[in-house]
């Protein structure tokens, strides 16, 4: 049998094949009025679509937990009701193919305040419909970027508690998988990184300090998460800077990683979700066909912890040797996805292995 599409169980919940849908931003919910941050038509077809084509689980995209959390003025929020409802109507419909619905919940830090990456992505200033980044330190993410506040002591506390909010209000949205985005140079990577936190306060300076923030808002999401559903953590595993004669910059690495996931692990975490890079906008960073397969493999054979591995997975021999290999216990999709919706059905038939389709499409 496929190993792609045996199911998988993490705490009381099973999910029903490895082939899983990453987060993708869609850059097109409403930027004002009583829709701000509400999904629509289009977000439900994007998603719609995808479950049935076949993944186990649907990860939507980065799902800001406040109004200044986005990285665009366009993106979805989960910080009031009218969000819950509009996001309750896609997991109904995703349940209801047998498909896992999952959420990500990201603040953007520094990286917010953007426009649409087809218009430009060009930073967005109050008067322009956008408004002042904050992040652990006063640093630009790039020479084109605002100059975000530092969060003081209080702000960090009050966004760990707009996490829970987040994370309670997408239980009460029907969401079964709940993530924490600490990946792409987003809040929760800016604290993780040197290259990007340089405060001298209990969030900043060693590893255990800025692991802090992180760990705070994995155990503010935990408590209010139901206990018997898992809560995945998506980690970026390296910032790709070389750290050598010629690169003196000192950021995030594979080995801080590891060191992560066993914290993440303590905490009650049960999925590391590895992805990599997005702290600096000038990183070389060797893209090429699972590129970033051997940081799951690390953190899964030095933890214990489940991993999923993302990037640059298109073939379905591909994702089954990455799982006969014990490198990861699930694959993530994002591109190839919006290539091809059904896809896993594609794996399904090569690989031999039974996916039935929704019965409206069963004569074909």
């Amino acid at each position: 049998m496929s190993i792609l599409f045996e199911p998988l169980t993490l705490r009381g919940l099973t999910i029903p094949n490895r082939a899983w849908m990453a987060p993708m931003c869609q850059y097109s919910a409403a930027s004002a009025g009583p829709e701000t941050g509400t999904p629509n038509d289009w977000h439900f077809q994007h998603l719609a679509a995808r479950a049935v084509g076949g993944v186990g689980l649907l990860l939507t995209e980065a799902t800001s937990i406040s109004p200044e959390g986005r990285i665009s003025p366009n993106d979805l929020g989960i910080w009031n009701d009218q969000q819950v409802r509009g996001l309750r109507r896609i997991t109904e419909f995703v349940a209801a193919q047998g498909v896992v619905p999952g959420i990500q919940l990201g603040h953007a830090g520094r990286k917010a305040s953007t426009d649409a990456p087809w218009t430009g992505g060009a930073a967005l200033g109050p008067d322009q419909g956008g408004w002042t980044p904050v992040a652990p330190s006063a640093l630009a993410f790039s020479e084109r970027s605002p100059l975000p506040d530092e969060l003081s002591t209080e702000q960090i506390a009050a966004v760990v508690q707009q996490f829970a909010d987040a994370a309670r209000r997408a239980a009460a949205a029907g969401f079964r998988v709940a993530e924490i985005h600490g990946a792409h140079g987003y809040l929760v990577h800016q604290f993780l990184s040197p290259y990007s936190n340089t405060r001298t306060d209990g969030y900043g300076g060693s590893l255990e300090n800025r692991m802090r923030f992180a760990l705070e808002v994995v155990d503010a999401v935990r408590a209010v998460w139901p206990e018997e559903l898992p809560l995945f953590f998506r980690t970026s595993a390296t910032d790709w800077l070389a750290g050598d004669a010629e690169d003196e910059r000192v950021g995030w690495t594979g080995a801080d990683t590891v060191r992560l996931a066993k914290e993440l692990q303590a905490h009650g975490v049960d999925l590391l979700n590895v992805s990599t890079g997005g702290n600096l906008p000038d990183a070389v960073i060797p893209v090429a066909p699972g590129y970033q397969v051997r940081f799951a493999a690390a953190v899964r054979e030095q933890t214990g912890l489940p991993t999923a591995a993302v990037g640059l997975i298109t073939e379905p021999g591909q994702a089954e040797r990455i799982l006969a290999d014990g490198r990861a216990d699930a694959v993530l999709l994002g591109r190839q996805l919006l290539r091809e919706p059904y896809w896993p059905r594609r794996a399904a038939r090569e690989l031999g292995a039974d996916l039935p389709p929704a019965r409206q499409y069963a004569r074909a």
